[in-house]
């Protein structure tokens, strides 16, 4: 009698080499998998604009490599004593501005030229739902931005949604072709975080899951060996 159910995970179709150079993206799951890339001396790059859970932003740091995307003054706020990007991880913030946004411009051109001669994109994505600012944030003209991190500003600058299936394809998809055109070698692998965000509610949680892995599947039925998904854990 059987007490476990085995899992058999198919090889990928092109393994990844020792000489690859790969970039990693998403959620803190990505992190592990980094570290223990670059603990076995892979040539890796993670995280460029830190920890990313949802798809729109990381949507836009994909687009922001692509496009060497120098950040302003304007892509930032003053909040608790330091600058800070909507766009970026708190570990980007600083209490001196032009630091903060030379660490960000930084970060942005190392990506933008590893990318260009990357072999590999792990995304890694966490949850479907969405921080965005609304209109009572100081900056009004700022509403309807996703976020990629709230650094712990008043819950009632944003709102949350939980992004269509829809809506997450044509982001990816887009996605997708941008970063085929910038490098046309580049393979993008995809794996759904096993983290749990109970916060939202175990069966929020589950329906959030449940769009990101159609969300791969539909993307790895349409760009077949370009798009490659691995289970929820590895």
């Amino acid at each position: 009698m059987d007490f476990m159910s085995p899992i058999h995970i198919p090889k990928l179709p092109e393994p990844i080499a020792y000489g690859n150079k790969i970039l990693l993206i998403g959620s803190c799951f990505t992190e592990h998998i980094g570290n223990a890339l670059a603990e076995y001396k892979f040539n890796v790059l993670q995280n460029p604009h830190g920890i990313l859970f949802e798809p729109a932003s990381v949507r836009h740091s994909l687009i922001a490599y692509v496009e060497n995307r120098k950040y302003t003054e304007a892509d930032l706020f003053y909040l608790n004593e330091v600058w800070s990007s909507w766009h970026h991880h708190s570990r980007f913030s600083d209490t001196d501005k032009q630091k903060a946004l030379n660490t960000m411009n930084q970060s942005v051109e190392q990506a933008h030229h590893f990318l260009k001669d990357c072999d590999w994109v792990v995304v890694t994505l966490g949850s479907a739902f969405s921080y965005i600012l609304s209109s009572d944030n100081p900056e009004k003209e700022r509403h309807d931005l996703h976020v990629a991190n709230c650094h712990r500003a008043p819950g009632q600058w944003f709102y949350k949604k939980l992004l269509g299936i829809e809506e997450i394809i044509a982001a990816m998809d887009n996605t997708y072709h941008r970063l085929r055109t910038f490098n046309p070698k580049i393979k993008i692998l995809f794996t759904v975080s096993p983290v749990r965000h109970l916060r939202d509610g175990v069966t929020e949680n589950n329906r959030s899951k449940a769009r990101l892995i159609e969300v791969v599947h539909h993307l790895v039925d349409k760009f077949p060996g370009y798009i490659i998904s691995r289970p929820m854990s590895w």
